[in-house]
């Protein structure tokens, strides 16, 4: 089954496939890469992000201790489901807010400081909201890959060999400590005002933040080398040739699940695969073709990991966010929410 939607054409999926790799590279660089003059390019990027179907934004992830994650099932009011959605769409705690099929109404990925935080968070903001019956929690216990790292794979290999030899991007890439570093407050000023576009000039961001364009520089890269920072170039899923997102829990041994994530994170549509506490200690999240396609991938999981059990699926019948982003209900970006300063 079908969702009926169009998708990007292949000039615009080659364009975000290549601000995957060098989310900063220049529009010259590109054009290296992707055949077209860099006028062109810029004009293409205006287009798609102008019109909400696509973005690329920078957005912290924390690693180890540095981040509670957890993944939380809302039971609504008859009729209160979309007003909740757009609510909790729009707290900076949220980094995802599906409507979905299924025994929930809504599933939350949300991402907090700590446990102390996230408590305060349930408490005083998710359950006191009018239209909340009931929540059902699964903390993350581990994250086995990094969120918002698909790809979307349409350059050729030499493509994107050259589009990294030509920017450096693998050099980066090797030199990344994956730390967590603690934020000075000119950091936490330069990600709040590159979670809605990861493409602002350094002249623009100094001119905001008050700073010379060679700090903005120096305090940028030592952040991509932290590992405290990641770029989240998407096209709107509506239209990404994707745009079916489901959620899969399940169980494995606990002696066979190091294995297991393993074969799992090499299908092709696995995006995130978290271990979990509650009544499955696996759930993965995941972007489709199309609703038959979640059998295919059900069955393929079991036949890669015989141990593994599946005991749920969901579909999301609507997504009001992903990331930092806020989906209208045509499916395209209508804006961005700025993260907390202490995050």
């Amino acid at each position: 089954m079908h969702t009926g939607e169009s998708v990007l054409g292949e000039a615009d999926l080659s364009l975000i496939h290549a601000l995957q790799i060098a989310p900063r590279a220049s529009w010259t660089q590109l054009s290296t890469v992707l055949g077209s003059s860099p006028d062109t390019l810029a004009r293409r990027w205006d287009h798609l992000t102008a019109g909400g179907y696509a973005w690329s934004s920078l957005i912290r992830v924390p690693q180890g201790e540095g981040a509670l994650y957890a993944w939380v099932e809302l039971d609504c009011v008859a009729g209160d489901t979309e007003a909740t959605a757009i609510a909790l769409a729009r707290d900076p705690y949220t980094l995802a807010v599906h409507q979905v099929t299924g025994e929930a109404d809504l599933v939350l990925l949300v991402r907090c400081p700590d446990l102390y935080a996230f408590d305060a968070y349930l408490t005083n903001r998710t359950r006191r909201l009018p239209g909340v019956l009931r929540t059902r929690t699964q903390i993350v216990t581990r994250m086995h890959n990094r969120m918002f790292q698909s790809r979307i794979e349409q350059l050729t290999p030499g493509q994107a060999r050259h589009l990294r030899e030509v920017t450096g991007a693998d050099r980066r890439a090797r030199a990344q400590a994956r730390g967590n570093p603690p934020l000075a407050e000119l950091d936490q000023r330069l990600i709040a005002e590159l979670a809605g576009d990861a493409r602002r000039s350094a002249a623009e961001l100094a001119r905001q933040c008050g700073t010379s364009e060679s700090t903005v520089r120096r305090r940028l890269d030592a952040l991509a080398v932290s590992g405290a920072l990641h770029h989240h170039c998407l096209p709107a899923p509506r239209f990404s040739g994707r745009p079916v997102w489901a959620l899969v829990t399940a169980d494995a041994p606990p002696l066979d699940v190091a294995a297991t994530v393993a074969v799992l994170t090499r299908l092709r549509t696995s995006r995130l695969i978290t271990s979990v506490t509650g009544r499955h200690n696996l759930t993965l999240s995941m972007w489709l073709r199309t609703v038959d396609e979640l059998h295919d991938v059900t069955a393929a999981m079991t036949r890669a990991s015989p141990t593994l059990r599946i005991t749920g699926t969901s579909l999301s019948l609507r997504t009001h966010k992903v990331g930092a982003q806020v989906i209208g209900p045509d499916g395209r970006r209508t804006h961005h929410i700025r993260p907390d300063p202490g995050r």
